[in-house]
């Protein structure tokens, strides 16, 4: 008899144990969720710390790329082209915070030396512009983020290196 009186309480107490678990690991997963979407939206710097500890290495290719080396956020750009590498936003998290918190941030366009000057000039300005859409869409105020005119590259790098913009948070 009392075995059998004894089991509706421990299908009750296994159906409670049960009960809280699901709900607590609903809970975890639930805002582990809310979290991730939270840092992907703002722009969050873990995603660009992932990025900086790569080995920061100049493009040797035609692909777009983005780099940061020593806080300094390197987009290179595909031959004559000015879109944004993929994973710009990320990169740019440590930017995007400094900026949202008042630092100037200071875009400088470079371009090579091949093919005619005025055109690449022009480019170097877009790509540089390109940047600054991507900052300003991310919520940094247009009046932080200062433009620098092109500049040629004629040091010792490639092609691939000299077609670029840098973003420098400054002091």
């Amino acid at each position: 008899m009392s075995s059998q009186d004894d089991e509706p309480e421990y299908r009750v107490v296994a159906l409670l144990l049960i009960s809280v678990i699901v709900l607590v690991v609903g809970a975890v997963l639930g805002i582990g969720v809310h979290k991730s979407r939270g840092a992907a939206s703002s722009g969050a710097p873990t995603a660009a710390a992932a990025v900086a500890a790569a080995p920061a290495a100049a493009p040797v290719g035609d692909d777009a790329s983005v780099v940061v080396e020593n806080g300094v956020v390197k987009f290179y750009f595909a031959s004559g082209k000015a879109d944004l590498a993929p994973g710009a936003l990320n990169a740019l998290g440590d930017a995007i915070a400094a900026g949202k918190a008042g630092k100037k941030l200071v875009l400088s366009g470079f371009h090579d030396t091949t093919g005619d000057p005025a055109f690449n000039a022009e480019l170097a300005k877009q790509r540089a512009l390109a940047v600054r859409s991507a900052l300003v869409g991310a919520g940094v105020a247009e009046t932080v983020v200062e433009l620098k005119k092109p500049e040629q590259t004629t040091g010792s790098g490639n092609n691939a290196e000299a077609r670029r913009v840098e973003v420098v948070i400054a002091p």
